[in-house]
């Protein structure tokens, strides 16, 4: 039996890596990323940790969506090392975060590989 993929997202991070006025409304933002990420035909767990304004996006079908009460990083690193022995790949920009979920044998992938624009 295969192991199933896990893809944990940062939101803020891919988020901002398109200038779209998204800082207007950060909780309308976050769940447009979670529903283009619910739409993904990767087979892999996707979850979103989601911070701050964004706060209070709900879990879809496809996407389990984490609110993280303090550093949405810290939350992210703690997801990369439960998911010690799956296959797991973070997607940020965020160099520091990188190297903290690399640290627990996550694969890094950039905003683009699931927001192309």
């Amino acid at each position: 039996m295969s192991v199933r993929p896990v893809l944990i997202v940062d939101a803020a991070n891919v988020v901002g890596s398109v200038p779209d006025g998204w800082w207007r409304d950060r909780k309308g933002a976050a769940e447009r990323l979670r529903d283009r990420l619910a739409g993904r035909e990767g087979g892999e767990e996707v979850i979103l940790v989601v911070e701050g304004a964004a706060r209070g996006v709900e879990s879809v079908p496809g996407v389990r969506v984490e609110s993280a009460s303090g550093s949405g990083d810290d939350l992210i690193v703690q997801l990369a090392a439960a998911c010690a022995g799956r296959p797991c790949t973070v997607v940020t920009a965020d160099r520091a975060l990188r190297d903290r979920v690399r640290a627990h044998g996550a694969e890094c992938a950039g905003p683009r590989t699931v927001r192309p624009d």
